[in-house]
C-alpha cells in the first residue's frame, strides 16, 4: 500500500551469535564462516564478453519484461534469481563454444580474447549484478516511472521524455554517491555481516559445485519447468482468466452483495477463494518459494488479523461511514459513496482549486483503505521500538567495535584489489545532486518540486543511510522513509501532488537505492570481486534499466488506448494499473489534498495517527513477554513489524494474493524443506525461476501476437464471477450496476 509501511527483507528474525575463537583465518560471525569462503584467486578474469553480453542482456529483458508486466492486473515481477540461474548455462555453452584466440590491438598492449576459459563465479555474481539492476534491486521497476504514470495516464497532464528519463534515472543513481563514502563503515567491517547475502552466496556455490550424475540435472529441470509453465500459461493468461481468482462462492450466490464482499478474492475477502495461475501467487509479494517459512507465518498471521477481524469489525459496525463505500478499493469517493471527481479539485497550474474541493466535499477512503494506513503507521513505529527492545544491544556493541575491530579475513583478501577512489563517490554524488536539481527547476510546471525540495530530500536520505544501513546490515530490516517525507512534503507544500511523489521518490528511493547499492559491494565483498569491476556494473546496469523502464512505459502509455483507466477499458483488459492507482490516490491524499486535511485536525481519518503509538507500544509488550517467559520458545517467531506491515501490499494486492502466496510458500519452505530437504535444496530456487520465465514469456508473446491487435475470446470463464463486490451495503446509495438497499 503505497504510502504507508516498511520495506522488511523476509528472512526471518533471529538473534546472531557471534564466534570466540579467536581464528583469525575466518570471519568472527558464525552465520558467515559456515557459508563464505576464505579462499581467492586474484587472477580469475572477470572482465570478460560473457559477463558484459549476458548481462547487460538480463538487464534489458528483466528491465523490460518488469516494466510491461507491472501495467496488468496481476502485475508479474522476474527477480534476478531467473538470471541469475540461467546464467551458468548460457556461461558455460559460450565458455565451451567461443574461440580462445587472442586479439591484439596493433601499436598497443592491449589484448583480449572472447573465451579466457571455464565460466567462473565472480563473472556470474556481476551478471547477477546486472540482472538485479533489471529488477531495480527488489523493485520490479524503477520507483519514479510510476510519476511518470500517474502525471500521464490519471492526472491526463503532459510531460517530456526526456524530463521522465532524466527524473527516473536521477532517482534510481542519487542515493550511490554518499552511499559509496560509508564503504568503511558499512562494508569492510565484520560485524556488518548482511544476512541477506548468505543467501546469494550459497546459491552461487551451490550453482557452481559439480553435480551428481544421479537424477535430474537443475537445468533439465529448469527447462521443464518452464516449458511446462509456458504453455499453460495460455490458459489463466487468455482462454479462461476467471483461474487468476477462482471465487466460487459468488458462482453460489450471483445476487447476493454480502456473499461476494466475503468471497471475491479480487475486490472482497477471498473467503473460499483461490487461484490455479502463478501469476496471481507472484504477484505483489513475489516469489512465495524463496520466502522463509517463519516470515510467511508471520504474513499470515497478520493477513488474518487485518482481513478477519479487523476489516469485518470497522466494516460491518459503519465505522468512517464504511457501508457508504466498497468494502475492499483504492479509490477515492464523496460522501454520498460516488467516486471522487479529482480533475474537478485540481486547477490549471496543476495545483489544488480550493472552491472547488469545498464544493465537492472531503475525500473518504474505504474501510480497507483507511486501515491499510493506519496499520501502516503502526508498522512504521513498531520497527523503531523492535530494533530498540530486540536488536539494540547488538547493534550498539557492532557499531562501537567497527570502530576498533582488525579486518577480518574477507577485507584482508579484499585489500589484493584496487580500491576506489573517494573522489569517484565524491563526484557521483555532487554531480547527481546537480542534475536532480536541474531535471526539477528546468521542468518546475511538470515536477513542481523547488530546488530546496530536492536539497532536502538528499539531507534526509543522507542522514538515515548511515543508521538504517547499520540496522540492515545487522538485522535485516530495512525502515523506509516513505511515510517520513510524505508527511514533511505534505505539510510543507499541500496541494502540489507531483511534488509530493517527487520528494518521496528523491528522498525514500534514494536511501533504499543506497541501501541496495552497500548490499551488493557486501556481496561483492564476500565473493572477492574486484570493487571497481563491482561500481561499474552497479552504475552502468542501474542507468541501461531505468531507461529501458522509462521507454518501455513510455510505449505502452502512448499504444494501449485507455490504460489504467478501468472506467474506459473493456471489462477483461489486463492493463488496469493496480501498482498506479493506489501511487495516484497516494498523491492525492497526502500532495494534492494534503495530510493536514486527511489525517490531521481537518481530516475524517485524525484518529488513525493513534496507530503510530499502538505500533510503538506493541514491540514492547511483546520483548516484556519474551522475558516474563523464557520457556515459551514460540514468542521468538513473533515479528509484530511483519505482522502489523503484512497487508502493506494491499490494495493493489487482494486477498487471493496473499491466500495463494501463504499457502505456496508454506508448503514449500515448510514442508517440503523439513521433509524433502534434500528436492529443497537441489530445485527449489530452481522452480521459482522456471515458473517466472514462463509466465513472463508467455505473457509478452500473448500480447504481441493476439491482445495488442484487439483479439480476444469472450465466454463466462473470461467474465468478471464477483461485481456485487463492489457495492456499497448503506441504505439509500446509489451506484451503478449495484441494488439500491
Amino acid at each position: 500500500m503505497a504510502g504507508a509501511g516498511v520495506e522488511l527483507v523476509a528472512l526471518g528474525d533471529l538473534p546472531m551469535d557471534e564466534r570466540d575463537t579467536g581464528d583469525d583465518e575466518q570471519s568472527p560471525i558464525d552465520q558467515v564462516a559456515m557459508t563464505v569462503s576464505t579462499s581467492d584467486d586474484p587472477a580469475v578474469p572477470v572482465w570478460t564478453f560473457r559477463m558484459w553480453t549476458i548481462g547487460l542482456f538480463f538487464c534489458i529483458v528483466l528491465s523490460f519484461v518488469n516494466q510491461f508486466f507491472y501495467y496488468r492486473k496481476e502485475p508479474l515481477t522476474v527477480s534476478a534469481l531467473s538470471g541469475q540461474i540461467l546464467a551458468v548455462a548460457i556461461g558455460r555453452l559460450m565458455a565451451a563454444t567461443l574461440p580462445k584466440t587472442v586479439y591484439r590491438l596493433p601499436l598497443t598492449n592491449f589484448h583480449f580474447t572472447l573465451n579466457p576459459g571455464p565460466f567462473n563465479k565472480k563473472e556470474h555474481v556481476l551478471i547477477t549484478v546486472f540482472a538485479n539492476s533489471g529488477f531495480a534491486f527488489g523493485n520490479g521497476t524503477s520507483y519514479g516511472v510510476s510519476i511518470v504514470d500517474i502525471i500521464k495516464a490519471f492526472y491526463k497532464r503532459k510531460i517530456y521524455f526526456h524530463a521522465a528519463l532524466l527524473l527516473v534515472i536521477t532517482t534510481q543513481v542519487l542515493g550511490y554517491g554518499w552511499a559509496g563514502l560509508l564503504r568503511k563503515h558499512l562494508v569492510e567491517p565484520a560485524n556488518m555481516w548482511w544476512p541477506a547475502n548468505l543467501v546469494q552466496v550459497s546459491l552461487f556455490e551451490t550453482l557452481h559445485e559439480k553435480e551428481s550424475k544421479k537424477g535430474l540435472s537443475r537445468l533439465k529441470f529448469f527447462l521443464i519447468v518452464l516449458a511446462v509453465s509456458f504453455a499453460y500459461y495460455i490458459i489463466p493468461g487468455y482462454m479462461f482468466t476467471a483461474l487468476t481468482s477462482v471465487s466460487w462462492v459468488c458462482w453460489a450466490f450471483p445476487r447476493s452483495v454480502l456473499a461476494q464482499q466475503l468471497g471475491s478474492g479480487l475486490n472482497g475477502l477471498g473467503l473460499g477463494s483461490f487461484a490455479l495461475d502463478w501469476s496471481t501467487f507472484q504477484s505483489f509479494l513475489q516469489s512465495p518459494l524463496i520466502t522463509p517459512w517463519v516470515p510467511i507465518a508471520n504474513v499470515l498471521a497478520g493477513f488474518i488479523i487485518m482481513v478477519y477481524i479487523v476489516i469485518p469489525a470497522f466494516y460491518w459496525t459503519n465505522v468512517y461511514d464504511a457501508k457508504k463505500f466498497p468494502i475492499f478499493s483504492s479509490k477515492l469517493f464523496q460522501g454520498n459513496g460516488t467516486p471522487y471527481n479529482v480533475h474537478k479539485i485540481v486547477n490549471e497550474n496543476f495545483e489544488i482549486d480550493m472552491a472547488a474541493y469545498k464544493e465537492q466535499g472531503e475525500v473518504h477512503l474505504s474501510t480497507f483503505f483507511a486501515m491499510a494506513y493506519g496499520l501502516g503507521f503502526a508498522s512504521v513505529a513498531s520497527v523503531i521500538t523492535h530494533i530498540i527492545c530486540f536488536h539494540g544491544k547488538e547493534i550498539w556493541q557492532r557499531s562501537r567495535s567497527v570502530l576498533n575491530e582488525k579486518p577480518d579475513i574477507h577485507t584482508r583478501l579484499m585489500k589484493k584489489y584496487p580500491t576506489i577512489p573517494y573522489k569517484w563517490f565524491v563526484v557521483l554524488m555532487f554531480l547527481s545532486i546537480a542534475v536532480a536539481v536541474g531535471t526539477c527547476v528546468g521542468f518546475k510546471h511538470q515536477l513542481q518540486l523547488p530546488w530546496w525540495g530536492v536539497l532536502l530530500a538528499c539531507a534526509l536520505a543522507i542522514v538515515f543511510t548511515l543508521p538504517i544501513g547499520i540496522i540492515t546490515a545487522t538485522t535485516n530490516i530495512t525502515p523506509g522513509l516513505n511515510v517520513i517525507t510524505e508527511y514533511i512534503i505534505g505539510y510543507m507544500l499541500p496541494g502540489k501532488p507531483i511534488a509530493n511523489v517527487c520528494f518521496k521518490t528523491y528522498g525514500y528511493i534514494s536511501m533504499t537505492q543506497a541501501i541496495s547499492f552497500l548490499q551488493d559491494f557486501k556481496l561483492g565483498h564476500y565473493m572477492k570481486v574486484p570493487p571497481r569491476s563491482m561500481f561499474a556494473v552497479q552504475v552502468l546496469g542501474t542507468i541501461v534499466a531505468a531507461v529501458v523502464n522509462v521507454a518501455t512505459a513510455w510505449w505502452m502509455l502512448t499504444s494501449v488506448e485507455n490504460i489504467c483507466d478501468t472506467d474506459k477499458l473493456p471489462a477483461d483488459s489486463p492493463w488496469t494499473c493496480p501498482n498506479d492507482s493506489v501511487f495516484y490516490s497516494a498523491s492525492v491524499i497526502w500532495g494534492l489534498i494534503g495530510p493536514k486535511r486527511i489525517f490531521g485536525s481537518l481530516g475524517n481519518y485524525s484518529e488513525l495517527s493513534w496507530f503510530f503509538l499502538v505500533g510503538a507500544l506493541a514491540p514492547v509488550v511483546l520483548w516484556l513477554l519474551t522475558k516474563a517467559f523464557p520457556r515459551a520458545r514460540w514468542l521468538s517467531y513473533i515479528n509484530l513489524p511483519v505482522i502489523l506491515g503484512a497487508t502493506s501490499m494491499m490494495p493493489p494486492a487482494s486477498a487471493v494474493n496473499y491466500i495463494s502466496w501463504t499457502s505456496v510458500g508454506l508448503f514449500f519452505n515448510y514442508f517440503v524443506y523439513t521433509y524433502r530437504r534434500r528436492w529443497w535444496q537441489r530445485y527449489n530456487y530452481v522452480l521459482s525461476a522456471a515458473l517466472d520465465a514462463g509466465v513472463a514469456f508467455m505473457g509478452v508473446l500473448l500480447y504481441f501476437a493476439l491482445q495488442m491487435n484487439g483479439t480476444s475470446v469472450t465466454w463466462w470463464g473470461n467474465d468478471s464471477h464477483c461485481p456485487l463486490a463492489r457495492c456499497p451495503t448503506y441504505p439509500g446509495i446509489v451506484v451503478p450496476g449495484c441494488p439500491v438497499i
